[in-house]
């Protein structure tokens, strides 16, 4: 093989290589950009989530603490270690159900079903485009987020944690 035939070979390669990578990139823009321009979700500080209890929901006696919240529900986590150490195996969550988009927040942590797998990330964008409002979410401890979720996907809103 001569000089010319190796540097077509390369060329060929570099060719096969480019096209390959934009294929890729239509399948999930998030793996591509992330190598090109990446933007590390851990470099920025998480937003905390929005007050969903004020002051008056909360009634305390002596022998008990009262948190009155209407549409709520109580959750168990995995430990799959995307949201250490807010949330881990044996943490109790106490969520509600938002009415509209407009409930949630950058910096909540939200409950979303995501095939048959229900989901508990923080919100780190909102944003709105030709299908209408939807969240990006990420697990604190992932490198990469969720994609676009939709309202109809979402379950609660986690209001409190109880360890």
């Amino acid at each position: 093989m001569d000089k010319f035939q190796k540097i077509e070979l390369v060329l060929i390669m570099l060719i096969l290589f480019v096209n390959l990578f934009f294929l890729i990139s239509l399948k999930n823009p998030v793996i591509v950009s992330g190598l090109f321009f990446y933007e590390s979700f851990s470099d920025k500080e998480l937003q905390a989530p929005h007050d969903f209890v004020s002051p008056e929901d909360i009634e305390v006696y002596a022998e008990k603490i009262v948190i009155n919240l209407k549409n709520y529900t109580i959750s168990k986590y995995k430990d799959s270690g995307s949201m250490i150490p807010v949330l881990d195996n044996g943490a109790n969550g106490i969520g509600i159900a938002p009415k509209s988009e407009k409930d949630i927040y950058v910096g909540d942590i939200i409950t979303f079903k995501q095939g048959n797998n229900f989901i508990v990330h923080r919100v780190v964008e909102k944003g709105i485009d030709d299908y209408g409002i939807f969240f990006i979410t990420k697990g604190d401890n992932n490198d990469f987020n969720d994609g676009k979720i939709r309202f109809s996907q979402i379950e609660s809103i986690l209001v409190a944690i109880i360890y």
